[in-house]
């Protein structure tokens, strides 16, 4: 089991900042795909980046340029940081977690909700 808890959600005002933490503990060593993914109320849950073993990146056009995913292994967590932030940003962020060759994700975190106030 890996559990997977986020944090560093909460309200800012458009054009600010927010970095999201997401700390693993577990058997999270067997995990090499660390994602971010959001859900706004009434829409799909989208991935907004993910991080694989050897760091490289992968990000969703609305937010290239402005986010930063990346990983402290020491610290066995996973950050978003978040810049020039808009409202259309507004949607409870969730970590993911996933072993190699695996299709989809293998654990999830509990959430940690943005609001980005125009």
């Amino acid at each position: 089991q890996v559990q997977l808890v986020e944090s560093g959600g909460g309200l800012v005002q458009a054009g600010g900042s927010l970095r999201l933490s997401c700390a693993a503990s577990g058997r999270h060593f067997s995990m090499n795909r660390w994602g971010w993914y959001r859900q706004a109320p009434g829409k799909q849950r989208e991935l907004v980046a993910d991080i694989i073993t050897g760091g490289n990146t992968n990000y969703r056009d609305s937010v290239k340029g402005r986010f930063t995913i990346s990983r402290d292994n020491a610290k066995n967590t996973v950050y978003l940081q978040m810049n020039s932030l808009k409202p259309e940003d507004t949607a409870v962020y969730y970590c993911a977690a996933a072993r190699s060759g695996v299709p989809g994700w293998d654990y999830w975190g509990q959430g940690t909700q943005v609001t980005v106030s125009s």
